[in-house]
């Protein structure tokens, strides 16, 4: 009986060559942070503000619902390589989110 070979694979890491930053707005009500993109290799969201931010996935956060919570001057890196809706709304309307979006 033989050795059993197991196939290779090779895994490729994407990379970026690009990053667009943006500023949004503080609001009470949620806001686009970040539209869709399926070009998008990751994105970080900084809370350039004194209130909490509640970050999610998808196209309305709540202060309820919400998949990340961000302090003041809270930082973030969006996982997985996630190329949806990222929306966001602070507990008080002050400052902005800066967002980097790396395609």
């Amino acid at each position: 009986m033989g050795l059993y070979n197991p196939p290779s694979a090779t895994l490729v890491q994407p990379t970026s060559d690009d990053s667009t930053p943006t500023t949004v707005a503080s609001s009470t009500t949620s806001v686009t942070i970040l539209a869709g993109n399926s070009n998008r290799k990751g994105a970080t969201i900084w809370n350039d503000s004194t209130a909490i931010l509640f970050i999610e996935f998808g196209a309305t956060a709540t202060t309820s619902a919400f998949a990340a919570k961000l302090f003041a001057g809270g930082y973030y890196e969006v996982p997985f390589h996630y190329t949806g809706v990222i929306s966001g709304i602070w507990s008080v309307a002050n400052g902005n989110a800066l967002v980097r979006e790396l395609t």
